[in-house]
C-alpha cells in the first residue's frame, strides 16, 4: 500500500458539499482516507477575477498506481461536473495529487510531487494540518517549513 496526499479545491456552486462529494467518490473507489484537513476559504491563484475558493488536503492509503490514481481522481472530477476551463479558471472540483510516497515522477500528463505545491499557500496550509513533517522528495523540506518560508516572502 502507498500512501498519497491529495489537494481538493472548489470555487463553484456548493464548495463544501463539491469538497466532501469528492472524497466520498474517493472512497468508493476503494481508496481509504486517513485524515482530512479543515477547510480553509483562499484566493484565487493565477487568475484572479473569479469567486474564492474552499481549499483542503487529505492522506489516502492507495493500491492504486499513480497513473491510475490520477485517472480516477479524473472520473471523480467529470462526474461532480468539471468541464475544461482556462487554466487556473474557476472550477466545480480540482483534485491533485501532491506527494505519493517519496516517487519522483514527472510523465506528459502527472508530476509529482506536485511541481507548485511550494508556490502556494492555499495547498501548504492544508496539508500542513495533516502532514506538517512530511519531507519533499526532492528539496528535503518539511511542508510546514516551506509553508513557513512562503509566509515569510
Amino acid at each position: 500500500m502507498s500512501t498519497a496526499y491529495i489537494g481538493i479545491g472548489s470555487n463553484i456552486g456548493n464548495r463544501e458539499d463539491n469538497c466532501q462529494k469528492a472524497i466520498k467518490l474517493i472512497e468508493k473507489n476503494g481508496i481509504a482516507v486517513r485524515k482530512q484537513s479543515s477547510m480553509y476559504e483562499t484566493e484565487p491563484w493565477g487568475i484572479k477575477d473569479q469567486p474564492k475558493f474552499i481549499n483542503m488536503a487529505i492522506d489516502v492509503e492507495t493500491d492504486k498506481k499513480p497513473e491510475e490514481l490520477l485517472r480516477i481522481l479524473k472520473e471523480i472530477e467529470k462526474e461532480i461536473g468539471r468541464t475544461e476551463t482556462t487554466k487556473w479558471g474557476p472550477r466545480v472540483i480540482d483534485l491533485d495529487i501532491l506527494f505519493y510516497d517519496d516517487l519522483i515522477l514527472k510523465t506528459d500528463n502527472l508530476e509529482i510531487p506536485h511541481p507548485l505545491m511550494h508556490e502556494r499557500d492555499f495547498v501548504l496550509k492544508p496539508l500542513s494540518e495533516i502532514a506538517p513533517d512530511k519531507r519533499h522528495p526532492v528539496t528535503g523540506k518539511t511542508v510546514k517549513k516551506m509553508l513557513n518560508q512562503l509566509s515569510a516572502q
